[in-house]
């Protein structure tokens, strides 16, 4: 029986994408739920899995090809050849996938990417560490027990350093190789990602008023706070306390006594947001991405802790969704983790306001007329000028800056 192979259902807002890369060839066996081809759009990397074992039998559309959703990319022949693969056989069973699934804590089925690294390479999930949340094993740790038995077995890393690489890599996203002759030259298009990027840039810069202001914190009194309390919270909520938390916290309390930053511009109409939904800006492999934090007023520290630690994983290993993209009503960008001293943050439209954090260094600062040493962070607010006048975006700052020197303020709500 042929099933056909087709591009999934695009969102509205997407009208194309780019077949990637091909994982299969026509005439390889095949197993159900296997990742066949990486389709990349403007935000995310899609998956598409064999419906079926079987064998690829033909394949309609090559690696850059463009194609919208519901075309025909490959046909499958059901069963034909399924049984061949010459692999050792608890690696293509059912209780090898049971196993994982029990040993990962979840009733839910695992992705198509783990089942498949399971039973390519043999593994005992049994022995494999479990980080996602619920228990899950996730792709990263499948990968660090594959790095680790290398190591054991002292080998050349072949297989897993090449699996090590980030899942959803293009050609075009990894460092050229430049001829070894002088002024050599190569040229490498775009990625969707990176050309969308560069568009919504340059519309920022070209249809608001931006404007930045600045103003430091002194990080102290929240570095005390995480060192006291970051083994106990860790044990309780089962994540890390981090910076992030704090200022997302911070910035909600600062959104609710300045509704306008919270807002966006929509022609001749001031559209004001009676939600508190924060992007958080992502480095992945792919480039920059700001999955959002929704309702984040409604999350404790732990719940917006946990929000980012997974965001951070989908990010790695190339699983947001379009729905953790859309949407947001203000950003947070921490330039700080590459050693940024001060940026001047773009705008990401529709919204009107975006936060950057920076590097933490110690500064001699005056309190109370004395000279004294403190960590230190520059933070700047871009702004779009034409609904959000100085005084509310100084006053704003100012506010955040207040909260994150007087923690406990967020405890009480005052």
């Amino acid at each position: 029986m042929s099933i056909e192979v087709v591009v999934p259902s695009l969102p509205e807002s997407v009208a194309d994408a780019t077949l990637v890369t091909w994982h299969k060839k026509a005439g390889d066996a095949i197993l159900k739920d296997e990742n066949l081809v990486d389709l990349e759009t403007d935000k995310v990397v899609l998956e598409v899995p064999a419906l079926a074992d079987g064998i690829l039998a033909e394949i309609f559309e090559t690696e850059g090809a463009t194609v919208v959703g519901g075309q025909l990319i490959a046909r499958i022949e059901e069963g034909s050849g399924s049984a061949s693969i010459e692999t050792p056989p608890s690696t293509q069973t059912e209780p090898t996938i049971a196993a994982v699934e029990i040993n990962s804590g979840s009733s839910e089925a695992l992705s198509p990417a783990v089942r498949k690294l399971v039973a390519e390479h043999g593994l005992d999930t049994t022995k494999i560490t479990a980080t996602g949340k619920g228990g899950r094993i996730t792709k990263t740790d499948i990968l660090n027990h594959l790095n680790a038995l290398s190591s054991e077995a002292k080998e050349p890393q072949t297989a897993p350093a090449a699996m090590a690489a980030p899942a959803k890599a293009t050609a075009a996203e990894q460092k050229p190789t430049l001829p070894s002759s002088d002024r050599a030259e190569q040229r490498v298009p775009m990625t969707r990602l990176r050309a969308k990027v560069a568009e919504r840039l340059i519309q920022a810069q070209q249809n608001t008023a931006m404007l930045t202001t600045f103003n430091e914190v002194n990080m102290q009194p929240i570095m005390d706070i995480r060192n006291k309390y970051k083994e106990t919270f860790a044990k309780v909520h089962e994540t890390k306390l981090g910076f992030m938390s704090f200022f997302v916290k911070a910035a909600v309390e600062a959104l609710k006594l300045y509704p306008v930053v919270n807002a966006s511009v929509d022609e001749q109409d001031i559209i004001y947001h009676g939600f508190y939904d924060i992007g958080i800006a992502v480095s992945s492999p792919r480039g920059l991405v700001v999955p959002v934090l929704r309702d984040a007023d409604l999350r404790n520290f732990a719940g917006i802790e946990n929000g980012i630690a997974e965001f951070g994983e989908k990010a790695r290993n190339g699983s947001l969704s379009y729905e953790d993209l859309t949407g947001g009503t203000f950003t947070i960008t921490n330039g700080g983790v590459f050693g940024s001293m001060m940026s001047t943050p773009i705008l990401n439209p529709p919204q009107s306001a975006i936060l950057g954090m920076h590097a933490i260094n110690q500064r001699v600062v005056v309190e109370n007329g004395e000279m004294v040493i403190r960590p230190m962070m520059y933070l700047a607010l871009s702004y779009d000028h034409r609904i959000i006048d100085g005084k509310e975006a100084v006053s704003f700052l100012v506010t955040i800056k207040d909260f994150l020197e007087d923690p406990s303020r967020l405890l009480l709500n005052v």
